[in-house]
């Protein structure tokens, strides 16, 4: 394989579900190519470091094959290795998402009447 647009490497990858959805990410300039925003159309090389969105994380790919076919996760996941930096800044992020959700209290139990009635009168006076 010689060469493969970026939008087709990306969904074959399978870090998005369609096509489409790998282009409306770059156009949107949310995939980075070697550090800067790329073009639906752009070609893919062995060796590019790839910037991919990945629900709350931001992962940093380094491109070891091409393809321009979807296949199985594991075949998808031998197109590409994520560089340590993006392992250690995603597990640090993670634990840093963990640690927050730990310290926030949640209610033992959904608000009476009486205390939705304040809660919306406070929302209320806060605008």
């Amino acid at each position: 394989m010689d060469s493969v647009r970026l939008d087709k490497w990306l969904w074959a990858a399978r870090f998005f579900k369609t096509r489409g959805l790998a282009k409306k990410a770059i156009e949107g300039g949310k995939v980075h190519y070697n550090g800067a925003r790329a073009k639906t159309s752009k070609t893919v090389e062995v060796g590019a470091i790839i910037r991919v969105p990945q629900g709350w994380d931001i992962l940093e790919v380094e491109v070891i094959a091409l393809s321009d076919q979807r296949r199985g996760a594991p075949e998808a996941r031998a197109l590409y290795r994520e560089t340590e930096e993006s392992v250690a800044r995603r597990e640090r992020e993670a634990e840093a998402r963990r640690l927050t959700n730990q310290a926030m209290q949640h209610p033992l139990k959904r608000p009476d009447k009486k205390q939705r009635r304040e809660i919306q009168r406070f929302q209320r006076n806060q605008e």
